[in-house]
């Protein structure tokens, strides 16, 4: 990489450092659909959803987002607001808590906005009742008083355009997926679709990588935009600080130095493997057991690790507890013993 790209105050002044990074990271975020790689078929429904909304002058149907993390579920939301020429109000399941939480955003939604709820399976259930309602009939029921005499006051709201986003569909209650009108499950990319992020990124921060280098990152970035942006940056890092060109040899020891492998695996990943294999013959061993011996939180392991392994087929799930596979064995050439 050629480092005149940088100028020199530029490094060494924080201020401007800080500016460029943030906006860096907004430019990072396609803005329409025409800019957003990956994610085909999702990308026409939705372009077909607003579209007819549009010309029908009417609120889109509501759209719940579901898939890993990583895949551009946020994204997605901003441009469809951008799409449709309308606010955007971003929330989060987990800040709400309780009824008055939710009442207090939805009440304050001017006609046509887009609501945006990460992780909205975490949503508090009593505030998923109150949702129902407001989702169907643009109308929320407040409740003043206590005791015998309470009473229940109606409250219309302007309509809105709800996008919920979640990283476990399953726990979300049938009423409330029932409700939403369109559900897109978005998929892991493929390499290819992960250069043409990488490249877009690379020019945004305005540097030179070689086509085989994008490739190495984008084939260790488990098949999410996310983390390919990460590794880039980090790569970005290593070519700046060594004053390196943009090739190969330059991204092999970035990654090395982070340690990612050939296959995307990194420390935890590798650790929760040779555990299995040098620890436990390769399984089956139980998931409590097998975060022990890494030390890790079985929850991390189960929510962070395990989803890329058994996708990687590098681990499989038995009713006896978590096994090796034979992959996983030949990627630390080690020799599987035979089973019998």
């Amino acid at each position: 990489m050629s480092t005149d790209k940088f100028d020199s105050e530029d490094l060494t002044n924080p201020e401007i450092i800080v500016e460029s990074e943030v906006a860096f990271e907004g430019a990072l975020r396609p803005h329409s659909m025409a800019e957003f790689v990956g994610q085909t078929k999702v990308r026409g429904q939705l372009e077909l959803l607003l579209t007819a909304a549009t010309m029908q002058g009417r609120t889109p149907d509501h759209i719940l987002l579901a898939g890993p993390p990583g895949l551009g579920k946020t994204t997605l939301s901003m441009i469809v607001a951008e799409e449709l020429g309308k606010p955007l109000r971003m929330t989060s399941g987990p800040a709400i808590q309780h009824v008055g939480d939710l009442a207090a955003i939805l009440s304050s939604l001017t006609p046509g906005e887009v609501l945006f709820i990460d992780e909205i399976h975490r949503m508090a259930r009593s505030a998923e009742e109150m949702l129902y309602l407001a989702m169907e009939d643009f109308r929320i029921d407040i409740m003043v008083g206590k005791g015998a005499g309470a009473t229940s006051i109606p409250l219309d709201l302007a309509p809105f355009t709800l996008v919920g986003a979640t990283t476990r569909a399953g726990l979300l209650p049938n009423p409330l997926r029932d409700r939403f009108g369109f559900t897109a499950h978005l998929e892991f990319y493929e390499d290819s679709e992960l250069e043409q992020v990488l490249e877009r990124a690379a020019r945004l921060m305005g540097f030179d990588i070689a086509s085989d280098a994008v490739g190495i990152i984008a084939s260790r970035s488990r098949g999410t935009p996310r983390i390919a942006n990460r590794l880039l940056r980090r790569v970005r890092d290593y070519f700046l600080v060594h004053s390196t060109e943009g090739d190969s040899a330059a991204v092999n020891a970035a990654l090395e130095l982070y340690e990612v492998d050939t296959m995307g695996l990194d420390r935890l990943d590798r650790a929760v493997l040779l555990g299995l294999i040098e620890r436990f013959g390769g399984g089956p061993v139980g998931m409590s057991t097998l975060s022990i011996s890494v030390g890790e939180d079985p929850e991390t392991i189960e929510a962070v690790v395990e989803p890329f392994l058994v996708r990687a087929g590098l681990v499989s799930r038995t009713p006896r507890g978590r096994v090796a596979t034979a992959a996983a064995w030949k990627h630390f050439n080690l020799s599987q013993p035979n089973v019998l």
